[in-house]
């Protein structure tokens, strides 16, 4: 199995009205970054918003950050021109918003290579009811897809709850999602965490994230993308453990053992997959520029 994914431990959303929040985001450590034309941008500054992204990103400097455009809802008012502007655009994919069907998704695509786009990559926000109990048959419409993104607050707001800090009321929603990512082998995020001024309680929703199976989490605010990074990198003991187990399975495969003893804990093969993804992802956290890490040994 290859585990040759990109990382996207922090997606951070920058309104792409606000030349100076672009700008920022040039000397930012965000895995992905969103340039926002939908939720963060008043009706009032839609075409404004669109016209200044399409100039600042005509020379893009922004490291090895991921790039991509989250557009309008395509039946809105500003949908099909979005897709005009940036389907030609230095961008590596386009964020559809609110898919919730596997039809919607596949309609959208369509629009946006006839637009000019079919280089580009797709992301798309799952954020309600139906996406959520449709994600399955979203995941396995279109093999570009490459990311699901999820809208939390949106989504909580259907639901009809309050989000509460263990996000009880969304952990059906949350794991149906991983689940139909990891079915077809898509990545997915979490969404934002919204209160800036508790950073305890920021870190503990992206320790939830990742420990529930997610990829990264959506970022909001710059100030919360140094512990959203560290939660979804591996640390150096998973490293260190990683490489125990993938030479301890390799020594017991030589000895004609399926399987290898490693302090006195049976080791399965199939936790040699865990070991070669921490790995993996640990390495390519290393190779986009995060300079502070260090390789594993060899």
């Amino acid at each position: 199995m290859s585990f040759q994914y990109r990382p996207r431990r922090s997606v951070l959303y920058v309104p792409a009205h606000q030349t100076q929040y672009i700008e920022k985001a040039k000397k930012l450590e965000a895995d992905t970054i969103v340039f926002d034309l939908q939720e963060s941008v008043p009706p009032k500054y839609k075409y404004e918003a669109r016209s200044l992204l399409t100039k600042n990103l005509e020379n893009p400097q922004f490291g090895y950050s991921e790039k991509v455009v989250r557009i309008n809802s395509l039946d809105s008012d500003w949908g099909m021109d979005d897709l005009r502007a940036v389907a030609n655009l230095d961008i590596d994919a386009v964020l559809f918003p609110n898919i919730d069907s596997g039809g919607q998704l596949k309609a959208a695509i369509a629009t946006l290579d006839e637009a000019g786009g079919k280089q580009l990559d797709i992301m798309i926000n799952i954020e309600s009811p139906k996406g959520v109990l449709r994600s399955e048959e979203i995941c396995a419409s279109s093999e570009r897809l490459t990311t699901i993104i999820l809208g939390t607050t949106d989504l909580a707001n259907s639901l009809k709850i309050s989000l509460t800090p263990d996000r009880s009321g969304l952990l059906t929603s949350l794991s149906l999602t991983i689940l139909a990512a990891r079915a077809h082998n898509k990545c997915i995020i979490d969404g934002p965490h919204l209160d800036l001024a508790n950073i305890e309680a920021c870190e503990f929703s992206c320790r939830q994230a990742r420990d529930l199976g997610f990829d990264g989490k959506s970022v909001i605010h710059p100030v919360q993308l140094a512990y959203t990074n560290d939660a979804f990198t591996p640390k150096g003991e998973d490293v260190k453990r990683a490489k125990k187990i993938i030479d301890a399975i390799a020594d017991a495969h030589e000895a004609g053992r399926s399987m290898a003893v490693i302090d006195n804990r049976l080791i399965e093969p199939s936790i040699e997959l865990w070991a070669r993804r921490i790995i993996a992802l640990y390495n390519q956290v290393y190779e986009v520029g995060q300079s502070e890490l260090i390789g594993p040994e060899k």
